[in-house]
């Protein structure tokens, strides 16, 4: 096997390079090593980058959004062997804290989102998986790599979104951005069968987008119209049953609690860069309900199973692929939504 292997590395604020790296071995029993077949650029990765996660460290390997193979397995991993096609959970959890073993998986006391942030991660050729029983799931027969790329980080935070924010048949749910996040979290809302989704987005062609998969019925641009009022409108006057905010703009937040009606869920599932206001004394007698991230990414079998059987599809975000020698220039397109760029996928480097 090989010895060193290329990698995507963050090394200080700004500052990402393609060096090479030892290739990973195992640390613990219950360690997996993964052959990384399709990772992906993420929004939290340029977060990261731009030094506004104060958690990562510098000169990890960044990525924490991948599939692969395994190719060794420690003595404590009981669910996996060698040659299994894996998905990667986001996050780092051992199944058995007080966190975990009420599906807080995200504020696991031994772990949280540690890959591509705290340890590395997956923008690699191979990757060490800690808790691996825990931290992977089996892509079954039928479903490509590729299909299930995104379970374990942003199509678990859409579902984990859409399920925390208690949306009804008969609802109006409004969710802010049409990135890749807020198109997971339409396709995941819509699960629930509410009335209407509306989507809100400055970007017309991810608009477009959201209303040709049927992701969303109602499309609103904040450039071209008063969002809140619009959403009154719609509405009766009340606002929206459920506010989904994947954006993390400048006013994202305060557009979120002002379009939602009185007792209305605010799901914020965005990650901000910066502090945003609570103004308590305006929204007092709205009685809203605020539901906060991280991803608590606990249900990532039964979202294999949603894509294995078609009701989730996130082919639609893949714009572009390219092999990991080029993902430098992948980051730059992808910061810049130039191209049309959704999702940039990477593919195994090409030596």
């Amino acid at each position: 096997m090989q010895k060193t292997m290329k990698a995507a590395v963050w090394q200080e604020k700004g500052r990402v390079v393609l060096e090479d790296r030892p290739v990973p071995t195992i640390q613990e029993p219950t360690d997996a090593i993964v052959r990384v077949t399709r990772s992906s650029i993420c929004s939290s990765d340029l977060h990261i980058i731009h030094g506004t996660v104060p958690r990562a460290q510098e000169n990890v390997i960044l990525g924490h959004e991948f599939t692969g193979e395994i190719i060794e397995t420690g003595t404590g991993v009981k669910r996996f062997r060698v040659g299994d096609r894996v998905s990667v959970n986001v996050e780092t959890f051992c199944g058995e804290c007080y966190f975990c073993k009420r599906g807080y998986v995200n504020n696991c006391i031994h772990g949280g989102w540690e890959l591509g942030c705290r340890i590395d991660g997956g923008q690699a050729e191979f990757v060490r998986i800690p808790m691996a029983d825990q931290g992977l799931t089996h892509i079954p027969d039928g479903v490509s790599d590729e299909a299930a790329l995104f379970n374990g980080d942003i199509l678990a935070t859409g579902y984990w979104a859409a399920s925390i924010a208690e949306i009804k048949p008969a609802d109006t749910a409004v969710v802010l951005g049409a990135g890749p996040a807020g198109l997971c979290t339409m396709m995941c809302a819509r699960l629930y069968s509410p009335a209407k989704i509306i989507a809100v987005d400055t970007n017309a062609e991810r608009l477009a987008l959201a209303k040709a998969k049927g992701l969303a019925d109602i499309l609103l641009n904040p450039e071209e119209t008063d969002v809140v009022q619009e959403i009154l409108q719609l509405t009766d006057g009340r606002g929206a049953d459920r506010v989904l905010e994947a954006a993390g703009g400048k006013d994202t937040f305060q557009t979120a609690w002002q379009a939602a009606r009185p007792n209305a869920v605010v799901v914020l599932v965005a990650l901000y860069p910066e502090a945003q206001a609570l103004p308590l004394h305006i929204m007092y007698g709205k009685n809203l309900t605020f539901k906060t991230g991280g991803v608590d990414a606990n249900a990532c079998t039964e979202i294999m199973e949603l894509v294995r059987c078609g009701k989730l599809d996130t082919s639609c975000l893949i714009t572009h692929r390219a092999p990991l020698n080029d993902i430098l220039e992948g980051y730059r397109i992808f910061e810049n939504k130039a191209d049309g760029c959704i999702k940039w996928v990477v593919t195994p480097f090409e030596r």
